[in-house]
């Protein structure tokens, strides 16, 4: 046998999915986090899914990882010291910033914090022009004065960036070659290498993030590799990208900032797949975890990607999935704000103390303890390993329905009508603000508490048919599996579009070509074939913001595999229909940037679906009063999830329990089981 696993960390559980590449055989697991040391619950949880499912970690080949420390370190501003060498006359440019506010109506609120203090700021005479030419050389001295300064600040990372190095990295290298050489153990951050783009501040402030991870997750990633080379001798490691794609442990440590979205990236590749499975084009996905909801659009098998937003409040110029990520999740704590109206989170209970009901010393009541009392959480989790004490949940959500003077089942659907609220509202942000019909979609929950909710949210929205995967609780960690090893590439250069093709483009296809090439040799896959994807940002001269317009894809591009100028004008005018509902077709278009993405395919989910029996009857394994709506509860059939065979049918209402989800049937809805074990609910109204 040979095994791949994938693992993703989040703020409650840690998952586990491991396949056997041979034979298509699947085995799961899950356990809870250790929010003090992420890489304990990894080692552990390999160990007991081996014990559990008799996985020899010996034959393990590859484990892909999904992790949230980049993420838990820029929110909670918990990196290390970094200082920023940049351009003279523009030290203050990562405060200054541009014009807008974190909310348009809260003159209260302010940015962030920069992450490198004013006096952590040096200062370098030093000038590349607007068309990539040296206009003023490197002024040694600045450059020896800022060593010293650096080495007195005893920082433990340092971003480089330049004025238009992105088109001329020459400065930066030299700098940060001298840097490096003079402050050995100090991490160095060139902007150039980071992400070469237009649009400056975009681009020193994603250096400085990445600078400020280096030291974490270098020493992360150092641990884990000594960790799990003891446990799986025979593994190679690959981390999760934003963009939704693997690198190696070494691209992870020059690179941490691309690990910001890494585990919700991983879920949507997940669902990407069993969407292709399902033959459903479209669909809109949603992992509730214990800590957050992330939404995301599936749209003709693809899966959109952004090439800017926040993180922990700080602005990211890198490719990732567009997901909309808000704090509602089952440890969601119900509170009071001062108008006197229920909120649920985005404070979370997360895996410690975690919610009432798990009887860790947690007294808030939470989303969790809600469905727990209203009978559609099973009292046992993960198999039965995990009991929840219903007492507890009550007490909790009476400390909330005393101050309403509300009953605890009311209460409990209260904060659920909230949390749903919440998370409706991030959909729509994707959906509805966007152009597009969320009833033309089909709905996919997923996460440990995605299923719980599916419906509510079905309904809030008008969507007809729920997709739960087999295994909704671990589809980040199967994401994983499936993930390809991938790499992005971009020429920046502005330049008109006319009625040929510019120069720019042609010389920039061929750059990135061999970039990709040399990507290939660096891993030591010249034998594989890759995947190349071809788009540019483009849009109308006078705009301020660009459009991704994908050109063409395949094994091998060049520049006669371009399109003429008049198709990639077709293809712009269509993306531009699509985002603003219209285009002008006489405007004059300018290109920003050429991008390239270079995919190589690690494993196939080649996974047999499961057996068909003879017989499609379904048993119920037991029977609990539920209470769906209203303020009656219904005697309702409990049903295991691995014993409903494909073509099974039933109508709520009922509950599907399984290791790692639980699934409501509301009364009156009808649930099948397809030929590869999704779970189908069409919502009767």
């Amino acid at each position: 046998m040979s095994w791949v696993i994938g693992v993703d960390v989040g703020g409650t559980f840690t998952d586990f999915c491991a396949l056997d590449v041979e034979t298509g055989l699947v085995r799961l697991w899950k356990r809870s986090s250790t929010p003090d040391d992420p890489g304990r619950a990894i080692l552990e949880g390999l160990r007991e899914l081996s014990a559990a499912h008799g996985v020899k970690l010996s034959e393990v080949t590859r484990l892909s990882h999904g992790t949230t420390v980049a993420t838990n370190t820029l929110i909670q501003r918990r990196g290390r010291p970094v200082a920023l060498v940049t351009t003279r006359g523009f030290r203050d440019l990562i405060e200054i910033g541009r014009q807008t506010r974190p909310h348009l109506y809260d003159l209260q609120l302010d940015n962030p914090e920069p992450l490198v203090p004013r006096e952590r700021r040096f200062e370098i005479s030093e000038r590349i022009d607007a068309s990539g030419g040296r206009h003023r050389p490197v002024n040694d001295a600045d450059v020896e004065a800022a060593i010293v300064a650096i080495r007195e600040s005893k920082v433990e990372a340092v971003a480089i960036c330049f004025l238009f190095s992105f088109l001329n990295p020459a400065h930066e290298e030299a700098v940060g070659q001298r840097l490096q050489a003079a402050l050995p153990g100090v991490a160095i951050s060139l902007s150039s290498g980071v992400q070469p783009e237009f649009r400056e501040y975009e681009r020193f402030t994603t250096t400085v993030v990445n600078a400020y991870l280096q030291p974490v997750l270098d020493r992360y990633i150092a641990t884990l590799e000594a960790d799990v080379a003891a446990v799986l001798p025979n593994a190679s490691i690959g981390i999760n990208q934003s963009s939704g794609g693997l690198m190696t442990l070494a691209r992870t440590r020059a690179m941490p900032v691309r690990t910001a979205l890494s585990g919700p990236a991983a879920g949507v590749v997940g669902a990407l797949q069993v969407a292709r499975s399902a033959e459903r084009a479209n669909v809109i996905t949603i992992d509730v975890g214990g800590t957050s909801a992330d939404v995301a659009m599936i749209r003709n098998h693809h899966v959109d990607v952004a090439y800017g937003r926040e993180v922990g409040g700080f602005p990211i110029r890198l490719p990732m999935v567009d997901i909309s990520t808000i704090g509602a999740g089952g440890g969601s704590i119900a509170w009071f704000d001062r108008d006197g109206l229920l909120k649920m989170g985005p404070m979370s209970a997360g895996a410690s103390p975690g919610p009432a009901c798990y009887g860790r010393g947690g007294k808030q009541a939470t989303l969790s303890d809600a469905n727990l009392a209203l009978g559609r959480l099973s009292p046992k989790l993960l198999g039965g390993s995990m009991s929840l004490d219903v007492g507890l949940a009550r007490a909790a959500i009476a400390e909330v329905a005393a101050p309403m003077g509300k009953s605890i089942e009311a209460t409990a659907l209260g904060m659920i009508g909230v949390s749903v609220a919440n998370m409706v509202r991030a959909i729509r942000t994707l959906s509805v603000e966007r152009g597009h019909d969320p009833r033309e979609f089909a709905l996919m929950p997923f996460g440990g508490a995605g299923p719980l909710h599916g419906r509510d949210i079905a309904l809030a929205l008008s969507i007809r048919e729920i997709i739960v995967p087999p295994a909704p609780g671990i589809l980040c960690a199967q994401g994983l599996i499936v993930s390809d090893l991938k790499e992005d590439f971009v020429a920046s250069g502005r330049t008109p579009l006319g009625e040929s093709l510019p120069k720019f483009l042609l010389e920039a296809v061929d750059a990135l070509v061999e970039r990709a090439r040399a990507w290939l040799t660096a891993e030591s896959l010249t034998s594989a074939e890759p995947r190349l994807e071809l788009s540019l940002d483009a849009r109308y001269v006078g705009q301020n913001f660009e459009l991704n317009v994908p050109i063409v894809s395949g094994a091998r591009i060049d520049r006669s595999a371009l399109p003429p100028a008049d198709r990639i004008r077709a293809l712009f005018f269509a993306a531009h229909d699509t985002a603003y509902g219209f285009h002008d077709a006489q405007a004059p278009i300018e290109i920003i940037n050429l991008r390239l993405v270079a995919r190589v395919p690690l494993v196939r989910w080649d996974v047999q679906p499961p057996a068909t029996r003879t017989s499609l009857e379904v048993t119920p394994i037991a029977e609990r009063p539920v209470l769906f709506d209203g303020e009656q509860t219904r005697s309702t059939p409990i049903y295991a999830r691995d014993e409903l065979p494909p073509g099974a049918t039933f109508v709520g209402p009922a509950i599907v329990e399984q290791l790692d989800a639980t699934t409501p049937i509301f009364p009156g809805d009808r649930a099948r089981v397809d030929a590869i074990g999704d779970l189908i609910i069409e919502v009767s109204s």
